[in-house]
């Protein structure tokens, strides 16, 4: 996943050594060295995240923080600080002034990394949560962002996971004056433990006994209603590369043992606020959309919907210079489920694929009904393999249970999808949906039940 990373320091040296370290990794970086002048840059263009010297002449980075947080245009933007400051008074006031994390130089590249990553999801999903918030245009987009000011971080449920009970307890001490704090000692029930309770945060130590906390991670990560849970680490120095294996299952943040609490409590409040604010957001988006751009039967946006995000979404990934794919599915053989069981039979199938769809895609990714018993799914920053693992992840959830949908005994229900990528200026909506049915009837032709990409 790329973006789009705006250093902001006063001194060279410090600007090419991030620049560096960002550009082996693929980012498009750009610099400020000045407070003023970074701000005038996320006022006026594309930033994805920011990373932020603290000690500066004229205007420091606490003050250039507090403006874009202030600032409804830039609040959503995630601010990495970087200071020399290595006091924890220093990292909390940099947490609490709305920073989205913080490191100490010399910037260690793992936790450098580590944080852009795990910001960088984060600022995916927000925008693409944005995006459809403005193409329905009927949802009242600033007063979604001022509620993350608003937020309030108190009464949180918190889980933490550690097999060495005594150091879950001193953990829930840092945290039970402000939040509702749980401990398990066994990893094994981490799964039913999370199913049972509305946890907002959870804290998991990787120094498990006779257990795997990668694992944990990818364990709730799977599950539906806890997939976007954030979860914080708690890690030694030997643990450094698991938790870069820990970020691509998804995990929000770690701290480094011994756990100092006043950092470890502006972390989780961080992240409690994060995960607060998106299932407002969620809420707004799905509440104040209108029926006219959504489908009746399967709860699904429409294909008047789609056609406006798309245009949407098509020029940003170009201007960005952003992969994009495009899928359309279609059932195999749904006519034959019509004629031989009924129109209420056929529908009960339209609404089951489509629950099944909605549960093997991403957050970031859009589906719709296309028309009938078609349907296509929008996935920004996705590139061919990406895309190519939704589309299987889709087809096997519908060909690899039957449908308990009332027709007498559970129907056989396969599905066919063509594949399309963004790839040229000259893309538009129409090209690009011809390009993904094309490849759609080609499935169709060579057997049905499988995923065929655009050979553009």
């Amino acid at each position: 996943m790329t973006a789009r990373v705006l250093i902001v320091d006063d001194i060279p040296i410090n600007v090419r050594l991030l620049q560096a370290r960002l550009a082996a990794e693929y980012y498009e970086v750009v610099t400020a060295s000045s407070g003023p002048e970074a701000i005038e840059i996320c006022n006026s263009s594309q930033v994805d995240i920011v990373l932020l010297d603290v000690m500066m002449p004229g205007m420091d980075g606490f003050e250039v923080c507090r403006r874009l947080k202030a600032n409804p245009k830039t609040h959503h933007v995630p601010v990495l600080m970087v200071t020399a400051l290595d006091q924890p008074s220093d990292r909390v006031r940099g947490l609490e002034v709305g920073a989205d994390d913080f490191l100490t130089k010399p910037v260690d590249d793992m936790a450098l990394v580590a944080r852009v990553k795990s910001l960088v999801r984060l600022k995916t999903l927000t925008d693409e949560l944005r995006a459809r918030a403005q193409t329905g245009q009927q949802m009242a987009i600033e007063d979604a962002l001022r509620a993350m000011d608003s937020t309030s971080t108190k009464g949180g449920s918190v889980l933490v996971i550690d097999s060495d009970a005594r150091h879950g307890e001193r953990v829930k001490s840092y945290l039970s004056d402000e939040h509702n704090v749980d401990v398990l000692t066994e990893p094994a029930d981490a799964v039913f433990q999370v199913s049972g309770a509305n946890y907002e945060t959870v804290l998991i130590s990787m120094a498990l006994t006779d257990f795997d906390p990668l694992r944990v991670c990818s364990q709730i990560r799977t599950m539906g209603h806890t997939r976007t849970l954030p979860i914080i680490l708690m890690a030694d120095e030997a643990d450094k590369p698991l938790v870069l294996r820990a970020l691509d299952l998804g995990i929000n943040d770690f701290v480094m043992r011994p756990v100092e609490r006043n950092e470890l409590a502006a972390r989780v409040r961080t992240q409690i606020r994060r995960q607060r604010y998106t299932l407002e957001l969620r809420e707004s988006v799905n509440t104040t959309m209108a029926q006219a751009v959504t489908d009746d039967m399967t709860g699904l946006y429409n294909r008047r919907y789609f056609d406006r995000h798309l245009n949407v979404m098509l020029g940003k990934a170009q201007q960005q210079g952003r992969d994009m794919a495009l899928m359309i599915l279609d059932i195999d053989h749904f006519k034959a489920v019509n004629d031989t069981h009924g129109h209420d039979i056929g529908d009960a199938v339209l609404k089951e694929f489509a629950l099944r769809l909605k549960r093997n895609i991403r957050g970031i990714d859009l589906a719709c009904r296309f028309g009938g018993e078609e349907f296509v799914v929008l996935m920004p920053d996705t590139d061919y393999r990406q895309a190519e693992a939704v589309a299987e992840r889709v087809r096997q959830s519908i060909g690899d249970r039957s449908f308990e949908v009332g027709a007498g005994r559970p129907l056989s229900v396969t599905v066919s999808a063509g594949l399309a990528l963004n790839e040229t200026a000259a893309d538009t909506p129409e090209t690009l949906i011809k390009r993904a049915d094309v490849a759609l009837y080609r499935a169709k032709r060579e057997g049905r039940n499988r995923v065929i990409f655009d050979a553009a």
